[in-house]
């Protein structure tokens, strides 16, 4: 059995991440690959992210796998179809077999299924995909019923319709993961980046899986709304590997909640003393689970940068998107973070159903009042199978062609026009950077100046377009 990973992700044609330079290995499908070779089936893992289409294409053409398991989500769906288009015309890989999984696919099976996926893994991938290599052990691409019997899948049946197996049951004990594949992989070229572009270098770990919070515009295709933890005895085996075998800075961990179980963290912390094993990190999570103990939890384990949710400085906006979280709360977890030496970051979404103007100068207060180091802004787009797409899918005023188009391409109907967020977005910006000058007491200087007149720019063109 050859099964070869990809993921469809080239950074040569991403001029955006270029210049933030912060690529991170996929470490889903190295989870799979490491899941696999566990059970001894044969696979590659062929890294797009420094690499360019020809050379996929060639390593396809030169000896063609049995299968080729492809990830695909918002960033990754364009490239992805266009892999498998390249597949089914070969003559060589005819009788591969293409199959996709990853937070895309789920709601959209039916229409990756039109266009080159065999089948469709839904949910973790891990059983399943094993379960596949065993079951295509014999044969091509004809015959899928004979997948039939695999829970966790979609595929077309001979009439054209679409078939589901039943779901998977989640992996409850996540321990029974061997570490990912970082080995298939070149993982210094990540390090080197890193250390390149910004003076250090730093590798993700996940230490957990699903989320059981219910955040309308967040999408849990994949891990589900759950919660499932690794011990934290592997997790510093894992940290420890890492260190043995690679020269790194910081690690990320890429949990959406990293401080959900204040009892873990402590068992965390301990693990770490006990076994004199030092790092750095960074993480996100909720205010609600924070407090000063946690915060003082997070510094003695290494925690140098926390990114602490809000998306909305109106409670009214939050309560909508069904956050849970007092928005005052957000405020003095961030601070109370920076004031014990934490980093903070935090997020800020605008655009969502029913914001208006007022909304949005609430952020602006609220970013100001808790000052975080760092901050991010999107505009809310509705991912398929997220209560907001549910919410605005009556309001949608763009139809693009499904293949050529990604959610982020999707808009709706807002409070105002959508240029007008645009400006809405830079007056944020601008506005919260040019605080942060006054309370360093440098309003009045050039940058101060320049500062001003963004800030004054972005306001004219948002008053313009709510007119």
């Amino acid at each position: 059995m050859s099964v070869l990973f990809s993921h469809g992700y080239f950074l040569c044609e991403d001029p955006k991440e270029q210049q933030i330079m912060k690529p991170y290995p996929p470490l889903g499908l190295l989870y799979l690959s490491a899941w696999l070779d566990k059970h001894g089936v044969e696979n590659e893992v062929f890294d797009t992210t420094f690499s360019e289409k020809k050379y996929l294409k060639a390593r396809l053409l030169e000896t063609p796998p049995r299968i080729v398991a492809l990830y695909a989500n918002l960033m990754t769906k364009r490239n992805v179809l266009e892999i498998a288009a390249f597949i089914r015309k070969e003559e060589s890989l005819r009788n591969t077999l293409v199959v996709m999984g990853g937070p895309d696919v789920t709601h959209n099976a039916a229409d990756y299924l039109a266009h080159g996926a065999d089948l469709i893994v839904i949910g973790e991938g891990e059983q399943t995909m094993l379960d596949i290599c065993l079951s295509a052990e014999h044969g091509g691409r004809e015959n899928l019923q004979r997948f039939a019997h695999i829970p966790g899948l979609a595929f077309l049946q001979p009439d054209g319709l679409l078939f589901k197996t039943p779901p998977r049951e989640k992996l409850r004990d996540i321990d029974a993961l061997p570490f990912p594949n970082r080995h298939k992989i070149d993982l210094q070229q990540y390090l080197s980046a890193w250390k390149k572009a910004h003076g250090h270098s730093a590798v993700s770990i996940s230490t957990q899986r699903g989320c059981p919070y219910t955040c309308r515009w967040c999408s849990t295709a994949v891990y589900g709304q759950s919660y499932r933890r690794r011990s934290p005895e592997k997790l510093v085996d894992e940290i420890v590997f890492l260190q043995e075998n690679y020269d790194f800075d910081l690690i990320w961990f890429v949990d959406d909640v990293f401080t959900v179980s204040h009892k873990w963290l402590g068992e965390f912390c301990s693990e770490l003393r006990s076994r004199n094993v030092q790092i750095q990190f960074e993480c996100i999570t909720r205010a609600d689970r924070l407090n000063a103990a946690v915060i003082d939890l997070l510094r003695e384990a290494g925690c140098f940068r926390v990114w602490i949710g809000a998306e909305s400085g109106s409670q009214r906006i939050i309560d909508a998107m069904d956050r849970r979280v007092d928005v005052l709360q957000v405020q003095q977890m961030i601070r109370a973070a920076s004031e014990a030496g934490i980093q903070t970051g935090t997020f800020i979404m605008l655009g969502y159903p029913g914001e208006t103007e007022r909304d949005i100068r609430d952020t602006v207060a609220h970013l100001q009042a808790s000052n975080p180091d760092l901050f991010t802004i999107t505009v809310a787009y509705p991912i398929k199978g997220t209560g907001l797409y549910e919410e605005v899918q009556n309001a949608t005023t763009t139809q693009l062609p499904w293949a050529e188009s990604t959610d982020r391409d999707q808009d709706f109907k807002r409070t105002y026009p959508r240029p007008y967020y645009d400006y809405a977005v830079r007056w944020t910006v601008n506005a919260v950077h040019l605080h942060k000058l006054r309370l360093a007491g440098k309003a009045y200087s050039l940058k101060g100046f320049k500062l001003g007149v963004k800030t004054a720019a972005a306001r004219a063109g948002m008053l313009w377009w709510r007119r």
